[in-house]
């Protein structure tokens, strides 16, 4: 074990006040058992029940979004919100290559071409100033849309991801987009609970994405949704992903390509009982920064990656970044740590350097480059504070 991973070890033992540590656990109890009880004894545990309106209900009160519709995980909700766009295909799609891949993926599933951009090391999101430079030396407007001179390719939409639940710059990010008449797709996956500005993420953009995976700050198991401030995107995105049926008491009527992307009741139960707990979660992620705040300070190997400003973050994911000097050591560190049973992980390949995407365009990527050599996650959870 070198130096380094033994001095971040004991700061994060001395902090959590454990030997060993998981990077993130749902926080499961009674009421978990009771809602999934219940619903099992309605016999409603398909994409039929009061309890997906019931959950939709919470989170619009949450993100203060009208319209929440939920979805069967986030990827589908990425691909959806592309699909109910009307995004042609042939186009290019800006998005960072510092995220997990479902955003990436989802501009493939819907025969487009992902076109990475650099982020913002104040953020871990895209970098709006960047952008516009890159646009205006790459890129030409004309008769209502943006071009790439290389590719000859219009460029539609924009998906910005707010990395690890901290908000990036959205507002600079809604102008460049109305300024080149491109659609926004807000990936908030990870950032139920983090606003911009004192507005929800996932409310700036034309459409916003949510995840209520396994490892969130609210789990439904499996899950997703959407919001919108626009009442008909809402009511085509619920008729898309139950199938395009018509409502009839006895007939399948499907009026166009449909998708089974519609969260299930039972999914929805187990939501119902993690949003009693939701700010409570967000209250203790937060404590639990100030208490790596307070050991972290001053340190000489890293650096606790703290909201950006204008934002209140979930918190989410912890997030140390090793200093320039020291990178070389990122690999030993997470061995050193999950052998000592510290689960911790480095952020997401970069989706640019994957074989299978290597041959989309990018802009210049040094600093997604740099803040990748350097990242790491640390211990998440909360169980100590959740009383």
């Amino acid at each position: 074990m070198n130096f380094i991973s033994k001095n971040i070890i004991e700061l994060i033992q001395n902090s959590l006040n454990v030997k060993k540590a998981n990077l993130h656990n749902p926080i499961f109890n009674t009421d978990e058992i009771n809602e999934l009880a219940k619903c099992i004894k309605s016999t409603f545990v398909s994409s039929v029940g009061k309890n997906i309106k019931l959950f939709e209900k919470k989170i619009s009160k949450i993100t203060n979004c009208e319209n929440v519709i939920s979805i069967v995980n986030g990827t589908s909700a990425l691909d959806l919100s592309i699909k109910v766009l009307n995004i042609q295909t042939n186009t290019e799609i800006f998005v960072p290559s510092l995220t997990f891949i479902a955003p990436v993926n989802s501009i493939l599933y819907n025969n487009c071409i992902p076109h990475f951009i650099d982020i913002d090391k104040s953020t871990l999101g895209i970098n709006p100033d960047k952008l516009e430079i890159y646009i205006k030396k790459s890129f030409k407007f004309k008769n209502g849309y943006l071009i790439n001179k290389k590719t000859k390719r219009k460029v539609s939409a924009i998906i910005p991801v707010h990395l690890f639940g901290h908000p990036l710059k959205i507002d600079k990010i809604i102008k460049i987009a109305k300024k080149y008449n491109l659609k926004v797709i807000e990936d908030a996956a990870e950032a139920l609970g983090s606003f911009y500005k004192k507005k929800h993420l996932g409310t700036f953009g034309d459409l916003g994405v949510l995840s209520f995976n396994g490892n969130k700050i609210i789990t439904t198991g499996a899950g997703g949704a959407i919001l919108t401030k626009n009442k008909t995107l809402a009511k085509k995105i619920k008729h898309l992903s139950t199938t395009a049926k018509l409502d009839h008491p006895w007939n399948y009527i499907h009026d166009e390509i449909g998708y089974n992307y519609r969260m299930s009741n039972l999914n929805a139960s187990l939501g119902l009982a993690q949003i009693k707990k939701i700010n409570k979660i967000l209250i203790n992620k937060r404590k639990l920064f100030k208490i790596y705040e307070r050991n972290f300070k001053n340190n000489k190997y890293v650096d606790l990656f703290s909201e950006p400003s204008n934002s209140k973050s979930n918190y989410w994911f912890q997030t140390i970044i090793i200093k320039n000097e020291y990178s070389a050591y990122k690999e030993k560190i997470l061995e050193d740590l999950n052998f000592k049973k510290i689960q911790s992980r480095p952020a997401w390949s970069l989706v640019h350097k994957l074989d299978k995407y290597k041959k989309y365009p990018k802009m210049d990527l040094r600093e997604s480059v740099n803040l990748h050599n350097r990242i790491i996650n640390i211990p998440s959870n909360t169980f100590n504070f959740l009383k």
